[in-house]
């Protein structure tokens, strides 16, 4: 079974625009299974950055202050406002003075005049409050605002660009897709799902052990792996979880063993719903003879092993002397195969551990055939109770 499955639904309601994917294809973490209409909301967002970008030189342009240039003008405006005060107060004294005396000008005439002259008055002092309102810069108060509505703007912004990603379906993980549950225009509703998408790096094979044989079960045992539709490979697992509740009917508990998968380029190796038998340690340390797990040969009639033994001087007539000399000639040895330690695998048969086994090429071996060696791997230090092979 797969280490993951997610069944990608959509977040919002909306058209099927785009579909990429087809049932068997490899995604990737990330990568769009299915993307709906988006030209709506494409302009609402669109629409809401230019509305940031307004709101956001508001407030530069509050922090900044007011230009020297800006200042002086309010200055000069404010002279200007000063001297037509002064003009029109005098202008009211005079026609005061005039009509006093009766030489010229009546009282609508007066009126008309003090009116302009408390008008005047009334300017200046507006312009004279202006330029020191410049001179102290924005209130803080205006600053504050105006950076609220730049925050309330960019959650605007946010808010869309999050309902569009929303739009786009992806994959939570590398992955396979193993089924396709909608096509390009179909109207999708809010949960509804549009892919299923299963992790095959790794995959967990299901154990049923009994009670009587559970407690000789390990986290992080290494365990053996046969799968009736691979009879070429074997597999070398991990114990990932022991389920602690049994089956109340059969008295068995889930066992999960995790295997590395062979990714090919048509696919994974080991596919979900394989049967497989799983080797379990569930009986009493003992010790056995081991091998690398390389050196086990599937296909036959039984598990083999090719033995590397001495030549002899028959074997070699034909052989050219100015060459290099065979290292021994093969011969194959069936044998039972047991439980797994790390990548070597327990077996019974008729070899010793002052033996050799081949570990690379031993699919293209015949009995009898001589071999010049290359290399000798050396087994890993192990404690007395399991003595590997050479």
């Amino acid at each position: 079974m797969p280490v993951k499955k997610s069944s990608v639904g959509s977040a919002v309601d909306g058209r099927v625009a785009e579909y990429p994917v087809n049932e068997g294809d490899r995604v990737t973490k990330g990568q769009p299974l299915a993307k709906l209409l988006t030209e709506t909301i494409n302009l609402s967002i669109t629409a809401a950055e230019a509305e940031l970008k307004l709101r956001g030189e508001e407030l530069r342009e509050l922090e900044n202050g007011w230009r020297k240039e800006e200042i002086l003008q309010a200055a000069a405006r404010m002279e200007v406002a000063r001297a037509r005060r002064d003009y029109a107060v005098a202008r009211a004294k005079r026609t005061a003075q005039l009509v006093e005396r009766g030489q010229s000008g009546t009282l609508d005439q007066l009126e008309e005049d003090r009116s302009m002259s408390v008008a005047a008055e009334q300017q200046y002092e507006s312009d004279r409050l202006a330029l020191d309102l410049m001179k102290q810069g924005p209130r803080p108060e205006k600053i504050e605002q105006s950076r609220a509505k730049v925050a309330e703007q960019k959650a605007i912004v946010s808010q869309l660009q999050d309902q569009l990603k929303k739009h786009t379906m992806i994959s939570p993980f590398d992955g396979y897709v193993v089924a396709e549950r909608t096509e390009i225009g179909e109207w999708v509703t809010r949960g509804q799902i549009v892919a299923e998408v299963v992790y095959l790096d790794e995959v967990d094979v299901e154990a049923h052990v009994l009670d009587t044989q559970i407690e000789h079960v390990r986290l992080g045992a290494s365990v053996r792996v046969d799968v009736p539709a691979l009879k070429s490979m074997v597999f070398v697992g991990e114990v990932k979880v022991i389920t602690p509740q049994a089956d109340i009917r059969s008295r068995t508990f889930p066992v999960k063993v995790r295997i590395k998968n062979v990714i090919r380029e048509d696919g994974p190796l080991l596919k979900a719903g394989m049967l497989a038998r799983a080797a379990l340690p569930t009986g009493e340390q003992r010790q056995s003879t081991l091998v690398p797990k390389d050196a086990i040969v599937l296909g036959g009639q039984s598990p083999m092993v090719w033995i590397v033994g001495p030549a002899e001087d028959a074997d070699l007539k034909g052989i050219d002397p100015k060459g290099p000399k065979p290292a021994g000639k093969v011969r194959p040895v069936p044998v039972e195969l047991g439980v797994a330690h790390g990548n070597w695998i327990a077996v019974t048969g008729a070899l010793t551990v002052d033996q050799q086994v081949v570990v690379v090429g031993n699919e293209r071996l015949l009995p009898g055939q001589l071999i010049s060696v290359l290399e000798t791997r050396k087994p890993p230090e192990t404690d007395s109770s399991a003595a590997p092979a050479k």
